[in-house]
């Protein structure tokens, strides 16, 4: 009787394993849709230099540092995009991976970037990674780091 006894629970155990381990596959794969989306949205709102979607989904302590080593905060993003500084005409996004830990998401991809910076031309592939940090239920962008590439 023991024996079927630990047998049972062992069973038990491995079902509610299991069913644990489902459920943190659905909520990354939650997860990774919802930052597929916010990365959709992020590219149209650079192209159209939409300065409402950085007040909205970066941080207040957001860090980027440039592909020449600037490192820039959310309050210089927002006024690159208000004096219309930085003009991206053409995004293209490849090889885009999304990791989630918890309320953490990375995301690497590439980015074919037509553009200017202050009238100087910056188009080109670049491999960048974004940090998403989600946050009173809202994803909010923590970081981001571009490289320019071959």
């Amino acid at each position: 009787m023991k024996c079927v006894t630990a047998l049972a629970l062992t069973f038990l155990l491995c079902l509610a394993f299991a069913q644990e381990k489902n459920s943190a596959a659905d909520h990354n794969q939650q997860a990774i849709r919802e930052i597929l989306e916010q990365e959709r949205d992020s590219k149209d709102a650079a192209i159209g230099r939409d300065v409402a979607f950085v007040e909205r989904h970066y941080a207040d302590d957001y860090v980027a540092i440039t592909p020449s080593g600037d490192v820039i905060t959310k309050s210089e993003s927002i006024a690159a995009r208000k004096n219309a500084q930085l003009r991206y005409d053409a995004i293209n996004l490849t090889d885009m991976v999304v990791r989630v830990y918890g309320n953490t998401a990375i995301v690497t991809a590439r980015a074919d970037v037509k553009g200017t910076d202050l009238g100087a031309d910056f188009s080109g592939p670049y491999r960048f990674t974004r940090v998403w940090v989600k946050r009173n239920g809202q994803w909010q962008v923590a970081s981001y780091q571009a490289t320019v590439t071959k």
